[in-house]
Order: structure tokens, then C-alpha cells, then sequence
């Protein structure tokens, strides 16, 4: 479990990233903050790792203070993956997984066997492991970027829009590859995003975030859809423009769901769905 605990962070210039947040990120859950660019979520988020550290308030993993875990200890214990994977350019992708492993002890042998495993668990070939990144595409750098967050086998996974710098199908691929393992291995992950969309299809908890970090509502999908808690969160999720407005056309090739500007948003599967 992460919790904030009334945190806020002023820079010198004068600057207050986030003001009083308080939340908790519940243990094998995806957490999602979500707002726009400048609302205080990548600070949120690197709180947790203390690549920043709070102006005032605590930040805790379950019952210890992130503050008495001096920074480089912590953060090899806590996976982190970010929007252009960050890989070392110079080394080969077995090794760009294996880093944190072997920087904390772990025999060469056993680390490459691990980034072997991970490999096959984030969807990569076992013949790319002696590639360069630079070698790889978009999507294959920030599968390798995953399996390293992983490699640790950390409790947490921070990711800071990592999917935002690769094409939408690459992207819906990455998003539907994540389900897919968190339902394997039910990490504590918090997830940054400015598209709402993205959201909607990974957390279990939603929270969006407006200037500051204030919470404009934070919930399941499903409550923040349903139930938005005021006019900013119906415009920020769409509503007031009929963006997630969805209805039923039929065609000769079967009954589509449309938007309410009348574009396919995706067909309608035959016979009944998994909880019917």
C-alpha cells in the first residue's frame, strides 16, 4: 500500500506543484492519476521513489516513511518506467533488463536468466535479448522498459505515460500486454496519463487531478463515469461533448457502437459476454 499523506511541494521560484494531497494506492491495484500537463501527477509519482521529495507531508509504503529509506536503496526496490523507456543506449537489451539485479549482487547468470523470463512475459522475441535498443521499435523499447521495472521483482511499479510516445495500436497492444500481467502477478502500480481513455481501460482506482494536485474525484471506472462529481470532471472525461456518449447502429454487416458524432467506436460481439 501507498499512501499520501497530506504532501505538498513548492519550488524556490515560488511555484506549488501540489498543495495537500492525501490518497492511498491500495496493495495489487493500478492506481491512475490522470489530468493535464502541469497538474502535479509526475510529482506525485516520483514522491514515491524520492526522485522528489515532499516540500511538507509524508509519503508511506505501508508502515515506513519513504524519508528514512535513503533514495538509491529505495528506488532499486521500486520499478520505474517512463515514456521513452530511458534504456542505456550502449548496452544490449538482456542487459538493459538485468541492470538493477546486478547492481544489487545478483550473479550475472541468474539476472540473464530472469531478463530471459521476462522477455517471454512482456511479448519480446528471446532473439532480440542481444540487440541494441536503438535496433528495436518504439513499442519493442518500452516492452524491454517494462520487463525492466520488473526485473527486480519489486512490489511496485511506477509508470510515468510510458505508452504516450508510441503509435495508438502500438499503444492499445502495450495497454492490453499490462492488463495481462497485472492480473498475473498483481503488482501495487501507480500509472501517470493525460488521456482519460487510457485511464478508464487500466485503473482500478481512477484519480483526477486539476491544478495542484487537488482531487477533482477519484474512484472505479465505472463511479467516475456514472457519477462524475462536478462540471470539471464531466468536461475533462468528455461527457459534456457526448465523448463517451455510445449507442447502438445497426448495419448490414452487423450492430456497431457509435459515438454520439456517429463514428464507430468498435462492433458489437455476437452471442452473450462474459458476465452474462
Amino acid at each position: 500500500m501507498i499512501r499520501f499523506d497530506d504532501v505538498s511541494k513548492s519550488y524556490p521560484d515560488g511555484t506549488e506543484a501540489v498543495r495537500s494531497f492525501t490518497l492511498e494506492a491500495p496493495t495489487g491495484q493500478t492506481t491512475v492519476l490522470v489530468g493535464s500537463s502541469g497538474c502535479g501527477k509526475t510529482t506525485l509519482l516520483r514522491m514515491v521513489n524520492r526522485m522528489v521529495d515532499p516540500t511538507s507531508g509524508r509519503v508511506w509504503i505501508d508502515d515506513e516513511n519513504v524519508a528514512d529509506v535513503p533514495p538509491v536503496p529505495l528506488r532499486r526496490r521500486i520499478g520505474y518506467v517512463m515514456q521513452n523507456a530511458g534504456l542505456l543506449p550502449h548496452r544490449k537489451v538482456i542487459d538493459n533488463i538485468a541492470t538493477v539485479p546486478l547492481l544489487t549482487g545478483t550473479p550475472k547468470a541468474q539476472a540473464h536468466a530472469r531478463a530471459h523470463e521476462l522477455m517471454e512475459l512482456v511479448g519480446l522475441e528471446s532473439s532480440m535479448a542481444n540487440r541494441y535498443p536503438d535496433q528495436l521499435s518504439g513499442g519493442q523499447q518500452q516492452r524491454v522498459g517494462v520487463a525492466r521495472g520488473l526485473a527486480a521483482d519489486p512490489n511496485i511499479l511506477l509508470m510515468d505515460e510510458p505508452f504516450g510516445a508510441v503509435d495508438p495500436l502500438v499503444r492499445a497492444d502495450l495497454q492490453a500486454e499490462l492488463l495481462r500481467i497485472q492480473r498475473e502477478l498483481h503488482k501495487t502500480i501507480v500509472f501517470v496519463t493525460h488521456d482519460i481513455a487510457e485511464a478508464l481501460a487500466l485503473g482500478d482506482q481512477i484519480v483526477i487531478l486539476a491544478k495542484g494536485a487537488r482531487i477533482a474525484q477519484a474512484g472505479t471506472p465505472q463511479q467516475v463515469v456514472s457519477e462524475p462529481a462536478d462540471s470539471f470532471v464531466a468536461d475533462f472525461l468528455g461527457l459534456g461533448r457526448g465523448a463517451l456518449d455510445l449507442h447502438l447502429r445497426e448495419t448490414a454487416g452487423g450492430t456497431l457502437v457509435v459515438d454520439a458524432l456517429g463514428r464507430p467506436a468498435g462492433r458489437l460481439a455476437d452471442g452473450p459476454g462474459p458476465e452474462a
